[in-house]
């Protein structure tokens, strides 16, 4: 997969997944742009980038705020020229200990739903006009759209509706932009936070063998998976969504 000074936009990537992402592309010589509202998490993308002889440019980013990523992209632009690929990743789950539907603000949801949801469609919106035929949009959406908990709402709906605008775009930008998504499953980041944040989390046997393969999920398979649906042999596929849960949501579960 050619990735040489390809400019690769990946939202939320000074932790977790979104910092996977970025060190792989950065692997495969592509120009990595870390937009990120932590700005010590971004810094600390960056310098793990710089240390394996990565290009990449951090631009402190808040998604939800259109002047926020208007001016990332206009950055991004002036020094680059282009916009090959956006990774619409950033997003917060924001859950207190007793969150129920009953007692969450609805301010809670709408704040949700403003950074997973409409923080993507900015950034698609800005970085798509700058964005040649034959580019990609990827969006980190989760199993969530698909199956819940009780007293989730907030984060479900906003990863359901990320997944409908995902097939929205995908329509919108037909014939010079493809969009997809990808779904994970039960991912640990706990090794891919950021230093002071960064734990060791025991799982398990039981965790793993809730899987169809046998194991909870690493970033580094989602990470595998964004390599090859923005490259060019991933060219007939847009509007999709690929779910990466080691099967664990096609495992029928009953009570005992």
């Amino acid at each position: 997969m050619a990735y040489f000074g390809k400019v690769v936009i990946i939202t939320g990537s000074g932790q977790g997944i979104g910092q996977c992402m970025a060190l792989a592309y950065a692997k495969k010589r592509a120009i990595v742009i870390i937009a990120e509202s932590d700005e010590e998490a971004g810094e600390e993308t960056k310098s793990l980038i710089k240390a394996i002889g990565g290009e990449c440019l951090f631009i402190k980013t808040d998604i939800k705020e259109e002047a926020s990523v208007e001016q990332m992209v206009n950055q991004v632009v002036e020094r680059y020229g282009k916009i090959d690929i956006l990774i619409n990743n950033a997003a917060v789950q924001i859950q207190g200990e007793n969150d129920t539907l009953f007692t969450r603000s609805v301010a809670t949801f709408e704040e949700t739903l403003r950074v997973n949801v409409t923080g993507a469609y900015i950034c698609s919106k800005y970085c798509a006009m700058h964005m040649p035929e034959g580019s990609s949009i990827l969006n980190i959406v989760s199993t969530r759209a698909l199956m819940s908990e009780p007293h989730t709402e907030p984060y479900t709906a906003s990863k359901g509706a990320l997944l409908a605008l995902t097939h929205a775009l995908a329509n919108s930008l037909a014939h010079r932009v493809r969009v997809n998504a990808i779904s994970p499953g039960w991912i640990n980041v706990s090794e891919w936070k950021k230093k002071k944040d960064r734990k060791f989390t025991a799982l398990t046997e039981e965790d793993h063998m809730q899987h169809l393969v046998g194991r909870v999920g690493v970033p580094e398979d989602v990470a595998e998976a964004a390599l090859f649906l923005t490259s060019e042999g991933a060219g007939f596929i847009t509007g999709s969504n690929f779910v990466i849960d080691g099967g664990m949501t096609v495992k029928m579960i009953y009570a005992e």
